[in-house]
């Protein structure tokens, strides 16, 4: 039997006959990461676990129009520097505005609120893709241009979907996880609750409650921490969230 780790994609081979009759869980001798195996679901070869375990796709009706905007935005970028280096005094253009019109991704890895923060997040200009899975999800963190990851208890509850999530944010080094804003939609926390996402790692808590003001809460909290790093993209020449 052939698996596939969910963090770090390695295929592992597993004897037939070791294997118990129920749902068990395997550590990746690679990362560490413990894999949720179930031998009663239909086994698939490597090639079909690859089709399957795919980048999460991007919303659909979004997909058109947030392409269209991000090939303005890299037209706009090639005349400026062009623009630049046809200067005598080789001034550079300041492009903050194009930081600030480049459209925000978001990975979405939710249960219940999916669809409506889906189209929330769409109707705001974001380009927004769809995890059914943690390995979906974590191919399209892997490509590092997730800039937003929203993610609820009930995500692929079946596979721990959510912990799963968490410990892959963890693990991440602190260059790579400051350039990650982390969102939890949940039916027990407290909406903007500075205290317990910090505590827990994550940017921003956002009660269940709340979701039909999602836009206005995460757009403030991404102000603010954008602020907090303010000085330091700038001396790092790095774009703000």
């Amino acid at each position: 039997m052939i698996i596939r780790c969910d963090s770090c994609s390695v295929s592992l081979q597993l004897d037939e006959s070791k294997i118990p009759s129920g749902n068990f869980t395997v550590r990746c001798p690679r990362c560490q990461n413990l894999i949720r195996v179930a031998p009663n679901a239909k086994n698939a070869s490597p090639v079909e676990q690859l089709k399957e375990n795919a980048p999460a796709p991007a919303v659909g009706q979004s997909r058109q129009e947030f392409t269209a905007k991000e090939n303005g935005v890299q037209i706009n970028s090639a005349l400026r520097s062009l623009l630049a280096a046809l200067q005598t005094e080789n001034k550079i253009l300041d492009a903050a505005d194009e930081a600030g019109e480049k459209p925000r991704r978001a990975l979405l890895c939710l249960g219940k609120n999916r669809d409506a923060i889906a189209k929330i997040l769409v109707d705001g200009g974001f380009k927004v893709y769809l995890a059914e899975t943690p390995a979906q999800a974590n191919e399209r963190l892997r490509e590092g241009k997730t800039e937003i990851l929203i993610f609820s208890p009930d995500f692929a509850a079946d596979f721990s979907g959510a912990a799963m999530l968490q410990q892959r944010v963890n693990a991440m080094p602190a260059t790579e996880r400051r350039r990650l804003f982390l969102v939890s939609v949940e039916d027990d926390g407290i909406t903007m609750s500075a205290h317990d996402a910090f505590l827990r790692n994550l940017n921003l808590i956002v009660n269940s409650s709340d979701v039909g003001q999602f836009p206005l809460i995460l757009n403030r909290s991404l102000r603010d921490f954008n602020e907090i790093y303010r000085y330091f993209n700038e001396a790092m020449g790095a774009a703000a969230v």
